[in-house]
C-alpha cells in the first residue's frame, strides 16, 4: 500500500512560520511521500517562499511540489521554485520525479495547469490572439503532464499520480459559482490523465469546492486545497502495481 499525503492553497506569509511543521513531522508515521498543490504563498515573493521551505527543510519524506497562481503573483516564480528545491522540494512544471516506496517505482507527474473550462462550457482557440493564447497556455501544460505521466510509465513505475494546482475535473469544483469555473480549470488536464493514465489526481485553487471527484476514464481526483480538506494534508492510499505496457488509464483504489 503506498500512502500519499497531499495538500494545497497553504497561502505561508511571513507570519506563518512553524503552523504547519508540527504536523509534517508526524508524515512518516502516515504517509510515503507529500504533495503540495501549488499556492503554497500568498504573494509569490521569494521570502514567503523562504517560510514554506523552513516548514518541509529535513522532513524523512519526499515532497514533491507544483506552484499556483498566487505563487506567480509577484512574476518571479523561477525564484519561489528554487528557494523550494534548495530545500529538498522537487517543483515540477511539465516534469515527472520517480518516488521509491518499499521497492516499488511511484511516479508523480506536475505541472500548475490553467483555465479555460469544461466539456461543453470551454473556451477555444478562436478569434483574438490573447483568447487563442489562453487556451494554448493551458494545452501546452496538459501536453506537459501527459508526457511526464508517459515518461514515468516507461521508466517502471507502475502507480502514476498527476500533480496540478487547477482543476482537470469539474466535481470537485462543487460548491464554487459555476460563473468562474472556466477560471479554476481545464478539461484539457483530464484529457491527459486519461490519455496517459494515472492512479489518482490531486489539485488544489477552489477553496469552495468538493474533495472527490472522477476523470471520465475513471481516474479519482481530489481537492486537496486546505479550505476544504481542513487539515494539515490528507493522505489517500493506493495499491502498488506493475508499470503498464501502454498507456490507458489504470486506476487503483484511493483511500
Amino acid at each position: 500500500m503506498i500512502r500519499v499525503a497531499a495538500v494545497g492553497d497553504i497561502h505561508m506569509g511571513l507570519d506563518s512560520q512553524g503552523l504547519l511543521r508540527p504536523a509534517f513531522d508526524t508524515l512518516p508515521d502516515c504517509a510515503d511521500l507529500l504533495l503540495l498543490a501549488g499556492d503554497l504563498t500568498r504573494h509569490g515573493t521569494p521570502e514567503e517562499a523562504r517560510v514554506v521551505a523552513e516548514e518541509v527543510t529535513g522532513l524523512p519524506v519526499p515532497v514533491v511540489a507544483v506552484l499556483g497562481n498566487h505563487d506567480h503573483h509577484d512574476e518571479k516564480p523561477e525564484e519561489v521554485a528554487a528557494v523550494l528545491n534548495a530545500a529538498g522540494v522537487r517543483v515540477l512544471e511539465g516534469q515527472g520525479m520517480v518516488v521509491e516506496v518499499d521497492g516499488a517505482r511511484v511516479g508523480v507527474a506536475g505541472t500548475k495547469g490553467f483555465g479555460g473550462g469544461f466539456v461543453g462550457r470551454s473556451g477555444s482557440e478562436f478569434g483574438e490572439p490573447l483568447m487563442k493564447e489562453f487556451i494554448r497556455y493551458t494545452r501546452r501544460c496538459a501536453d506537459g503532464l501527459r508526457t511526464a505521466l508517459d515518461e514515468l510509465a516507461g521508466q517502471g513505475c507502475g502507480t502514476r499520480v498527476a500533480l496540478t494546482h487547477f482543476s482537470p475535473v469539474p466535481d470537485t469544483l462543487a460548491g464554487e459559482p459555476p460563473e468562474i469555473y472556466p477560471f479554476l480549470g481545464s478539461y484539457l488536464l483530464a484529457e491527459a490523465i486519461d490519455t496517459a493514465g494515472a492512479d489518482l489526481a490531486v489539485h488544489g485553487h477552489a477553496h469552495a469546492g468538493t474533495e472527490h471527484g472522477m476523470t471520465s476514464g475513471g481516474v479519482p481526483v481530489r481537492n486537496v486545497a486546505q479550505p476544504v480538506i481542513r487539515r494539515a494534508f490528507s493522505v489517500y492510499h493506493l495499491h502498488g502495481h506493475e508499470a503498464p505496457t501502454t498507456a490507458s488509464a489504470s486506476a487503483g483504489a484511493v483511500g
